[in-house]
């Protein structure tokens, strides 16, 4: 009645000695399927390796690696940085109009229609927010602010804005309001920035330059733990896919080896046998004990912790790095164009 190999067991629902009825249950379930695979292997049959399972719907996928979306997120992607700044500016915004003025402050401009679209200065042409993705729509964007704003519990604390370059903007040439906006715009920034690092202990720019050099450092080394510990997690992967080969294809060649004459045999199951012959071969390299999959898979889960605390300390470091460098940029653009006045 199915397109796959399966069993049915047919119990009476109710036990004739005690009259009572068969609850399911996790604990009854675990019953039915001892005896499930015992009757499996008194017959010679597959029984399901349910960590292997586990590992299949948790850590094979064809996905990128950490390290490589990472890549793709630090700017190698106009699309992925766009997306960046949309979730962040989302973050921050109490409503639509400040997610437009948050978005104008980092520099893009804004056509409206049917399809919201953003182009970035030095960019040539728009692009479709529908186009990065579904929750990239105007419906969507608004539907996120509404909720992020729904989930703050305690409020969010506020990072240092950028300067606006007015001697080269064209709209101060276009608006006297924008003109007058911009440079208290600008003197608040100026504020904030001194304020912000006085508030983390720099009293100079040296001070501030040596701490940035210190924290690039630290994330570069928590990068390059993640990747360490991603090479480990893809061999003990592939070390889980050999001992499964083993498990699954050992009957097919304890028969093959029965019986080494038999050519039809061994040309029948030549897939089955290479395979068992190279996984056990690999895991014999590697190991001095065989490993179950349940070894593989506890060991899979502790270091997969290891890397999600890491990446949550990458995390960290990279938001205090671009707070940093924002008020490094700050500093500069402003406190520069005071000095040459």
């Amino acid at each position: 009645d199915k397109g796959h190999i399966h069993n049915h067991i047919i119990f009476n629902n109710v036990n004739m000695a005690t009259g009572k009825c068969y609850q399911s249950n996790k604990r009854s379930y675990h019953q039915i399927r001892y005896q499930s695979d015992k009757l499996c292997k008194e017959y010679n049959l597959s029984v399901i390796d349910e960590y292997y399972e586990r590992f299949k719907k948790k850590y094979k996928t064809n996905g990128n690696s950490w390290y490589e979306n990472e890549q793709s997120k630090n700017g190698s992607s106009w699309k992925s940085k766009l997306q960046f700044d949309i979730d962040r500016m989302i973050a921050q915004s109490e409503d639509w109009a400040a997610f437009i003025q948050k978005m104008t402050e980092l520099d893009y401009e804004i056509k409206y229609g049917k399809h919201i679209a953003f182009k970035q200065k030095g960019k040539a042409r728009f692009t479709r927010a529908k186009t990065i993705g579904a929750d990239y729509t105007e419906d969507r964007i608004k539907k996120r602010i509404s909720e992020t704003n729904i989930k703050k519990t305690f409020p969010v604390k506020k990072r240092v804005g950028s300067i606006i370059d007015i001697a080269n903007n064209p709209k101060m040439q276009q608006s006297k309001g924008y003109e007058y906006w911009a440079t208290k715009h600008n003197l608040k920034v100026a504020s904030d920035t001194v304020l912000s690092m006085r508030e983390k202990g720099f009293q100079s720019l040296t001070q501030l330059d040596n701490y940035i050099k210190k924290s690039a450092d630290k994330r570069q080394s928590l990068q390059e733990k993640i990747k360490k510990l991603e090479k480990k997690i893809e061999t003990l992967s592939m070390s889980m896919e050999q001992a499964h080969n083993v498990n699954k294809y050992r009957q097919v060649y304890q028969e093959y080896k029965k019986n080494p004459g038999d050519k039809d045999f061994a040309r029948e199951h030549k897939a089955e046998i290479l395979l068992y012959e190279n996984a056990l071969e690999a895991l014999k390299k590697s190991y001095s004990k065989m490993p179950n999959s349940k070894q593989l898979f506890e060991k899979l889960e502790d270091l997969n912790q290891k890397k999600n605390t890491l990446i949550q300390e990458y995390s960290s470091a990279k938001s205090e790095m671009n707070e940093l460098y924002q008020i490094r940029k700050n500093y500069e653009e402003y406190m520069g164009k005071e000095r040459e006045r």
